[in-house]
């Protein structure tokens, strides 16, 4: 319930109209990837949507079961094949994301890295139940599994869709760009439905399309110190809005919180960045970039945003301090009180 207040919170729609009675909302709320998934549309046409919100909902319970890294199914398949040096062949669907995985891992330097299922699970983030407090893996251990290099470029794939790795080390986990794919899907499924004006919120991370009656979607970015709204943005014709940060999921041990965003040249949870946030047209490409940033930090941001071609994005560091590209300082409407460095 937390998360669904939270996700009402972030996501505003404007009601100001003047003359004629706008196009009435239709919600329907699925619960998938862990997380709860609003999709709204700006429509009439309730036959539309119902169709719509049925073909979403078993894409995305097929999505859930296929792209689980850590529960029975094709990707844990697939990670099973890659370390006993086998061949196996997947949907069109994880061969996409491997080939889209790819993309991201090469555009970011590196810092988005798909591949690092072992080590995520080494750091005891490989659960659904609630983190517990395990002190955090040897360092030894740490150390011959970054020096491995797993990497998505490491698969091949052959014409018929099956995969093979030159590294037994390398296991997949889309945990930093399934939900970004799995919106990108939901919004080519209510367009196909005549269904042009919507939003598909994936708790906080969104990709909105159209408007509400020739006015802009607003929505709200959450701050991750402070809570609440740190900045404001209007989104109307076909824009993705993605938040990657250390804030809510992280484990806890001696007094030091260790991030569920891993830095793949280091095996360590990521530090200095609370939250990164990108706007972007795609959905899958805003959510590996947003993991990316994070990961490249303070020091590093601008290379990502350079090799990735982003132009809006959003940072805040772990003092408050706020550091944007200009065409996103551009587009806030609202910054909470912080610093601001360019």
């Amino acid at each position: 319930m937390l998360a669904f207040a939270r996700l009402l919170f972030l996501i505003g729609v404007l009601n100001l109209f003047g003359g004629c009675a706008p196009p009435p909302i239709q919600q329907r709320t699925l619960y998938v990837f862990g997380t709860l998934v609003d999709v709204r549309v700006a429509s009439a046409d309730r036959n539309a949507f119902d169709a719509a919100m049925r073909e979403i909902e078993q894409r995305f319970q097929g999505m859930h079961h296929a792209l689980h890294a850590w529960q029975p199914g094709m990707l844990v398949d697939l990670n099973t094949a890659i370390a006993s040096g086998k061949t196996r062949c997947v949907s069109a669907e994880i061969v996409q994301l491997i080939e889209r995985s790819a993309q991201a891992e090469r555009a970011s330097g590196e810092r988005f890295n798909a591949a690092i299922g072992g080590l995520i699970g080494l750091w005891g983030f490989h659960t659904d139940e609630p983190l517990t407090g395990d002190p955090p893996p040897a360092a030894e251990v740490i150390r011959k599994l970054v020096a491995a290099r797993p990497r998505v470029t490491d698969l091949s794939i052959d014409g018929a869709g099956c995969v093979r790795s030159s590294n037994p080390t390398v296991s997949l986990d889309f945990g930093g760009i399934a939900k970004g794919s799995a919106v990108d899907a939901a919004i080519g499924i209510l367009r196909k439905h005549g269904l042009d004006n919507a939003i598909v919120n994936a708790g906080g991370d969104l990709r909105a399309v159209g408007s509400r009656d020739g006015l802009p979607w607003r929505i709200g970015v959450r701050h991750p110190k402070q809570g609440g709204a740190l900045a404001e943005i209007e989104v109307i014709g076909d824009e993705s809005v993605f938040t990657s940060g250390n804030y809510e999921r992280f484990n806890e041990y001696d007094g030091v919180r260790y991030a569920h965003i891993l830095d793949p040249q280091t095996g360590y949870p990521v530090v200095g960045i609370a939250s990164a946030t990108v706007i972007h047209k795609d959905a899958d490409w805003a959510d590996a970039a947003a993991t990316a940033l994070v990961v490249a930090g303070v020091a590093h941001w601008q290379e990502v945003v350079t090799g990735m071609q982003l132009d809006q994005v959003l940072l805040v560091d772990e003092q408050g301090h706020l550091h944007m590209t200009p065409a996103m300082q551009a587009r806030v409407k609202r910054v909470s009180a912080a610093s601001l460095n360019h």
